[in-house]
């Protein structure tokens, strides 16, 4: 059986955490700021776990992760 390989690009935008589930980072945070209250600001600094339908499928595609 040949090793598995990972995709890159999924590798690069989430990570995993100690109890198997995955943080993602969120949208809307690189450009028109301007009109964006701080308080959104701040929220979007904040890292969120990846809902489970969603972790199933990139599980899948890190196999290694």
């Amino acid at each position: 059986m040949p090793k598995l390989k990972t995709r890159k690009a999924l590798a690069k935008r989430f990570k995993f955490t100690k109890k198997g589930k995955i943080k993602r980072s969120r949208p809307f945070k690189r450009h028109i700021l301007a009109k964006k209250t701080g308080k959104r600001k701040r929220a979007l600094r904040k890292a969120s776990l990846v809902s489970k339908s969603q972790a199933k499928m990139i599980k899948r595609l890190m196999p290694y992760g």
